[in-house]
């Protein structure tokens, strides 16, 4: 069985508005020191991860146009791939060499997440500017205890501009081969 989630809300300005230093509470519970409004998709994402172990999943690969720095450290050819799974990160890489949707491993060591730090939370929202698609990874590992997961980045792969301008379909054929091979 497949299950997909997808985590939406609006992000309208207004009085009400999420600000800087605001501290949000995740629905696992953990708290969130907001240090960046622009960096809300993980906030919506990783209380998905949450939800979504009520399904006593056996996998769960996120999928996200999640940072601007994925397509600074890999531009449009690979998407982000990050996990601690080796089994899945060799299944994931084989099923994108294989369909032509190729990822590109990235770190999620334990210095990135040292970034996360906050004085007031139990994590900041960012990292800072260095490794920037990694510190957004590392933020949603916070939220994997529970199953096996894998974060593809696809912010540089997911559409393309110009005279072709308009979505690749990416990672569609990636994870359909990949689930073709389970």
């Amino acid at each position: 069985n497949v299950i997909g989630v997808v985590p939406t809300c609006e992000n309208m300005p207004s009085g009400r508005a999420t600000r800087p230093g605001d501290i949000v509470k995740s629905m696992s519970g953990q708290t969130i020191e907001v240090l960046n409004t622009d960096a809300e998709g993980r906030l919506i994402l990783c209380d998905a991860l949450t939800y979504v172990e009520r399904f006593k999943p056996n996998v769960v690969i996120d999928v996200a146009t999640l940072t601007g720095a994925c397509i600074i450290a890999l531009g449009h050819v690979h998407s982000g791939l990050f996990s601690d799974d080796e089994v899945l990160v060799k299944a994931l890489s084989k099923a994108g060499h294989q369909s032509l949707d190729t990822v590109w491993r990235l770190p999620l060591d334990a210095a990135y997440h040292e970034q996360l730090k906050s004085n007031f939370a139990d994590l900041a929202n960012i990292g800072g500017r260095p490794a920037g698609s990694v510190t957004a990874a590392c933020f949603l590992s916070r939220f994997t205890e529970k199953f096996r997961w894998a974060h593809l980045d696809i912010a540089g792969t997911a559409w393309k501009s110009g005279a072709a301008k308009g979505a690749t379909g990416r990672p569609v054929p990636l994870l359909l081969n990949f689930l073709l091979d389970q």
